[in-house]
C-alpha cells in the first residue's frame, strides 16, 4: 500500500517569503513614480511628466509580467536613452519653432500677471520708515510728508503679514528710540515686503524702497468692456494714459497702436521662421554658410592629418629592425593620455603672441611673431595643429592594430615577389586596413564636427566676423556658433539656436547612417556578415 503524501505546511510560508518583497516594492515604486510625475507637472514640465508616467507604467508591466522577462535587462538602458537623449532632442526641436529668447521667456498668462502686478508710488504718499525694537518685538516708525509720526504694533520679525498692520500715533514707548541699522532692514526685506500697513484714514501703504512705504497703484489693469465694444481678449489698459496694450501672437509682446512694446515678452510659435532666417536672410546666411564650410573643412582636415600621421607612425613601428619601439609608442601616446583641456590650455600659452615659446623661437630664428589669435588664417592653422596633435595617437594605435591583423603569409608573399616598402604599403597594407578603417574615420569626422571644447578653450571662436548681426567667428564651428547665439548674444536667441542645433543633428545623423551602412558593407566584404 502506497503511503499518502501530506502537503507540507512550510510551502505557503516559503511562497510568502519569496513574494512579500515584490508586494512591498511594486507599490513603493508606483508611489515614487507618481510623486515624481506630480512634481514635474507642478514645476511646469508637462512633457517630462507625461514621459515619466509612460515609462513608469511600462516599467511596472515589464517587471511584473513573466512574458516580459527578457525586456527587464534592456529596459533601464532604453529608459535612460529616452529621458536623457530623445527627450532633450525633442524639446530642442520644438524650441526651434518658437521665439524663445531672453526677452520671451514666459507664457502669455505669466507675462500678463507680471504686468498686472507692476505698481508705482502715488505722488506725495511716500512715508519714510525706521525699524525699531528687537526681532521678537519689532516696530515700524513712519514719518508722513507733513512730519507726523506713526508706529505699528510690536510684532515678531519672523511673522509674515496677512492682515494690514494698523498705524497709530507715536507714543512715549518709541519716542527717542534708536533706529536699527540699514543692514537689518535689508536682511528682513522679504518680511517687511509682506507687511501691508493701514493709516488711520484707511489708506493702504506698502514697501516701495529701502527707506520708504507708500501708497501704490497698478500701472496696468485688465481691459473689460461691453459685449459690442469689448477690447481684444487678454488686453491691458495703461492706468496713467488709458492706452490699450494688446497681446501680439506674431511677435510675442504686448503692443500699442504706435508699435511700442512692453517688456517682458512671451513665447509664441513662429513656425519655420528661424530656418528661413538662417538659410535665406543674408545677415544670417552668410556667417552660417561660412561657419558650415569651416566646420566641414576643419573636421575633414583634422581627420586626414591625424590619420596620415598616425598611419605613418604605425607603419614605422611595424618595422622589425626598429629598436625601443615600446618607448616610442609610450611617448607618442602621451598626448592622448593627458586630459584634452590641459593640453589645449598648454598650447594656448605656447601660441601666445608675445610670451609664447613658439613665437620666441620663430622670432629668434626668422624674426617673425605671427598673430595666431587675431589673424583668421593663422587661428585656423593653429586649431588644426593642436587638434591633429591631440588626435594622432588614437589613429596610431588603431592603425597599429589593423596592420598587426594582416595575415603574415601576405607579407611574406609580397617580400618574395620583391615588392619594396612603398609598393607593399600601397598594394597590401592600405587596401586591407582601409575597409575596416573607413567607418571609424566617419565617426572621427562626426566627433570633430561637434568638437566644442577645443574651439571654446583655444580661440572662443574669434576673431569675429565684423559684419554679422549674431556672434559668429572665423574659427567657430557650428556647435560653438550655436552656443554663442544661445548664451553670448545680447538677446540670447534660444529658439534660433535650437533651429541651428536641429540642423546639426540632421547632419550628424546622416553621417551616423552612412557610418552604419559602411560598417555593414565592411562586415559583408570580410565574410562576417555573409550567411552560412
Amino acid at each position: 500500500m502506497t503511503p499518502s503524501v501530506q502537503p507540507s505546511s512550510a510551502a505557503p510560508l516559503v511562497s510568502m517569503r519569496t513574494r512579500w518583497p515584490r508586494l512591498v516594492a511594486i507599490p513603493a515604486a508606483i508611489g515614487l513614480v507618481l510623486a515624481a510625475v506630480l512634481q514635474m507637472h507642478a514645476a511646469g514640465q508637462p512633457l517630462l511628466a507625461t514621459l515619466l508616467l509612460l515609462l513608469g507604467g511600462l516599467a511596472v508591466w515589464v517587471y511584473t509580467q513573466p512574458r516580459a522577462h527578457a525586456l527587464r535587462y534592456v529596459f533601464p538602458g532604453v529608459a535612460a536613452a529616452l529621458i536623457f537623449v530623445v527627450f532633450p532632442m525633442l524639446v530642442t526641436v520644438l524650441l526651434g519653432f518658437t521665439n524663445y529668447s531672453s526677452r520671451n521667456l514666459f507664457t502669455e498668462d505669466e507675462v500678463r500677471q507680471a504686468l498686472l502686478a507692476e505698481t508705482e508710488p502715488v505722488a506725495g504718499s511716500q512715508h519714510a520708515f525706521e525699524l525699531l525694537g528687537t526681532d521678537a518685538a519689532a516696530r515700524l516708525r513712519l514719518t508722513a510728508p507733513d512730519g507726523r509720526r506713526w508706529v505699528t504694533p510690536a510684532v515678531p520679525l519672523a511673522a509674515r503679514g496677512a492682515e494690514p498692520l494698523g498705524l497709530q500715533a507715536e507714543g512715549p514707548e518709541t519716542i527717542g528710540a534708536a533706529a536699527r541699522p540699514l543692514r537689518d532692514v535689508v536682511s528682513h526685506l522679504e518680511t517687511l515686503r509682506s507687511w501691508p500697513l493701514q493709516a488711520p484714514d484707511g489708506t493702504r501703504l506698502a514697501l516701495s524702497g529701502l527707506r520708504e512705504y507708500a501708497q501704490l497703484r497698478p500701472l496696468y489693469r485688465a481691459a473689460t468692456g461691453s459685449a459690442t465694444g469689448a477690447p481684444p481678449s487678454g488686453a491691458l489698459i495703461d492706468a496713467a494714459t488709458g492706452s490699450l496694450w494688446v497681446p501680439d501672437a506674431t511677435t510675442g509682446f504686448f503692443t500699442r497702436d504706435d508699435g511700442a512694446t512692453l517688456q517682458p515678452g512671451f513665447r509664441v510659435s513662429v513656425g519655420l521662421q528661424h530656418y528661413r532666417t538662417v538659410l535665406t536672410e543674408p545677415r544670417f546666411r552668410e556667417p552660417f554658410l561660412s561657419v558650415l564650410a569651416w566646420t566641414i573643412a576643419f573636421s575633414a582636415l583634422t581627420v586626414a592629418g591625424a590619420t596620415a600621421l598616425g598611419l605613418l607612425l604605425a607603419v614605422l613601428f611595424n618595422w622589425e629592425a626598429l629598436q625601443l619601439k615600446g618607448v616610442y609608442r609610450l611617448i607618442l601616446f602621451l598626448p592622448y593620455a593627458v586630459p584634452g583641456f590641459i593640453s589645449i590650455l598648454v598650447f594656448k600659452g605656447l601660441f601666445n603672441q608675445n610670451l609664447g615659446e613658439i613665437n620666441l623661437i620663430l622670432n629668434a630664428l626668422f624674426g617673425i611673431q605671427p598673430a595666431w589669435f587675431s589673424d583668421p588664417l593663422l587661428a585656423r592653422t593653429m586649431l588644426l595643429i593642436v587638434n591633429i596633435w591631440l588626435g594622432f595617437p588614437y589613429m596610431m594605435v588603431l592603425c597599429s592594430g589593423l596592420i598587426k591583423s594582416i595575415p603574415a603569409d601576405l607579407t611574406e608573399a609580397s617580400a618574395i615577389l620583391g615588392a619594396g616598402p612603398w609598393v607593399h604599403f600601397r598594394r597590401v597594407t592600405l587596401p586591407l586596413i582601409l575597409t575596416p578603417l573607413t567607418p571609424l574615420l566617419i565617426g572621427a569626422f562626426a566627433f570633430n564636427f561637434n568638437n566644442f571644447v577645443l574651439i571654446s578653450l583655444l580661440t572662443g571662436g574669434r576673431p569675429d566676423h565684423l559684419d554679422s548681426t549674431v556672434p559668429a567667428g572665423t574659427t567657430d564651428i557650428l556647435v560653438s556658433y550655436t552656443w554663442r547665439i544661445a548664451f553670448q548674444d545680447s538677446g540670447q536667441q534660444f529658439g534660433l539656436a535650437a533651429a541651428v542645433s536641429t540642423i546639426i543633428f540632421l547632419m550628424v545623423a546622416a553621417l551616423t547612417l552612412l557610418q552604419l551602412r559602411l560598417t555593414r558593407q565592411a562586415d559583408a566584404s570580410s565574410g562576417r556578415g555573409a550567411p552560412h
